[in-house]
């Protein structure tokens, strides 16, 4: 199983800064009360709120080096609409720069320690969704950088395929299989292959022979894997057992 990132500690820091501009951008003079479509409980407000607490409280958390998370109080901080700008890139610059300064110290995380930058790179790939959520209930477009999306992607297999996943989310464990493959094939680069086995999820950054194959462009396959955009709405061409990629998506919707 792949576990390591392609990006070095400061795309992950840049990666940061420029979603969180993104993002900013699109929520900026947004209705706090409108709704958010692929966040159903969700308003603007909570999203916004949502996004910029994580970035303080996994700021924290590095910064203080945390060996557990119960060091730290959550955080339910909320702000007025009108300096969601600015307290949205504080957050992301303070958490950038903690996880430059502490990129190899050992902290606390829901997978056991690991290496500080764990955590701008979680919340950066948190981020990557949430942005999408922004741009489709306030209908402004969406880009990505080809290579943070591509992490994004990685990551999420990272968590799905760990042997912890199916105790987190129990319908995890349906994806276990015997053997079935699913080809992520984007217009450039690697794609991902992932194997369905009796242990649970497998993967690897390439291509093969595969019972189902989604391709399109790296955002394309994005949208798709993190549920933002339905199949039959999305530019990205299924070949293959289309039930093998639904019975997929249907169990990791979060």
């Amino acid at each position: 199983m792949t576990t390591l990132t392609t990006l070095s500690a400061q795309r992950l820091a840049e990666g940061l800064r420029e979603e969180t501009g993104a993002f900013a951008g699109i929520v900026a003079g947004a209705d706090p009360a409108g709704r958010v479509p692929t966040c159903p409980e969700w308003s603007v407000k909570d999203l916004v709120e949502h996004v910029g607490n994580a970035f303080r409280w996994t700021a924290g958390l590095v910064e203080s080096r945390a060996a557990t998370p119960e060091s730290l109080a959550p955080l339910t901080e909320e702000v007025d609409p009108a300096d969601w700008a600015a307290w949205l890139t504080e957050g992301a610059g303070r958490l950038a720069d903690a996880g430059l300064r502490e990129a190899g110290t050992e902290v606390w995380t829901f997978l056991g320690p690991r290496p500080a930058i764990f955590w701008p790179r979680r919340i950066l790939h948190d981020l990557v969704v949430h942005h999408a959520d922004a741009a489709l209930a306030l209908g402004a477009p969406y880009t990505v950088a080809p290579d943070v999306a591509a992490d994004t992607i990685s990551e999420g297999l990272e968590l799905l395929a760990g042997p912890e996943a199916a105790a987190r989310k129990p319908e995890l464990g349906e994806l276990r299989g015997t053997g079935e493959r699913l080809l992520l094939r984007p217009d450039a680069g690697d794609g991902w292959l992932i194997t369905r086995t009796p242990q649970g999820v497998d993967w690897t950054r390439g291509t093969g022979e595969a019972d189902v194959v989604l391709e399109g462009t790296v955002t394309d396959l994005l949208l798709v894997f993190s549920r933002r955009n339905p199949l039959d709405g999305s530019p990205a061409k299924v070949t293959g057992d289309r039930a093998l990629l639904e019975h997929w998506l249907a169990r990791t919707a979060f």
